[in-house]
């Protein structure tokens, strides 16, 4: 992890989220799992990859139809997609405006609410450890709705601290420690473009913290300012 993402989890107070690594028996949660098969003569090739290549234990699924193949650095412009992002000789496709670059390690997942289904989505079943109180997450925010899901209920979720160029979110999960159940992250369709890049998916067995921990963002800021005047 680099060092400005561990700093901004220490500035909201997080570092009790960073001790924690049991993870259930979910895997791939900061999805640098991926190892991209490019499709040949596929639509979009060489921007096109197998889904099981691309986002292993995962399953990706537009509204409710299951996909064999996502995008590769290739986000869409107005279609419900789920695109792999990640630097690389590919790069960026011609006349692509989205700013592709993974926000922590060498892989992301774009999810992109758009108009061709009701939801762009990557699920996965596991046991969500025993001691677990609370889900944390990076994303960078879209333009729309996003919903997380547990057991196929949607639980609330807000911001608890900012990174260089994301956003971390906490969730109450605590009703499921224990529970072996499908999690779900969803960009939903919201009259346009929903782009919601995600990363560092964790189970911690700290609370979310209360507003008023937050407030410790100003500190870490101060850190990181001084990490990199130094660097």
């Amino acid at each position: 992890m680099k060092i400005e993402n561990l700093i901004a989890r220490l500035s909201a107070g997080l570092l009790v989220v960073m001790s924690v690594r049991a993870q259930g028996t979910f895997q791939n949660l900061d999805f640098e799992q991926a190892n991209p098969i490019i499709i040949l003569g596929s639509q979009y090739y060489p921007y096109e990859v197998t889904e099981a290549s691309a986002l292993s234990y995962w399953t990706v699924t537009y509204g409710t139809v299951q996909q064999t193949q996502i995008t590769y650095n290739d986000p869409s412009t107005g279609s419900t997609w789920v695109v792999l992002v990640a630097p690389g000789s590919m790069g960026v496709p011609p006349g692509s405006s989205y700013r592709l670059a993974a926000i922590d390690g060498r892989y992301s997942v774009l999810l992109q609410g758009g108009i061709t289904a009701p939801a762009a989505s990557i699920s996965q079943t596991g046991l969500i450890p025993i001691s677990t109180k609370s889900l944390f997450f990076d994303a960078e925010a879209g333009s729309g709705p996003f919903a997380v899901s547990v057991g196929g209920r949607n639980i609330p979720f807000e911001a608890v601290g900012t990174g260089v160029s994301y956003t971390l979110y906490g969730a109450d999960i605590s009703a499921w420690a224990g529970d072996t159940e499908p999690l779900t992250f969803s960009a939903l369709e919201g009259g346009g473009l929903n782009n919601w890049l995600i990363d560092d998916i964790s189970f911690s067995t700290a609370a979310v913290p209360e507003p008023s921990s937050i407030l410790l963002t100003g500190v870490g800021g101060l850190m990181l300012a001084f990490y990199r005047r130094y660097k």
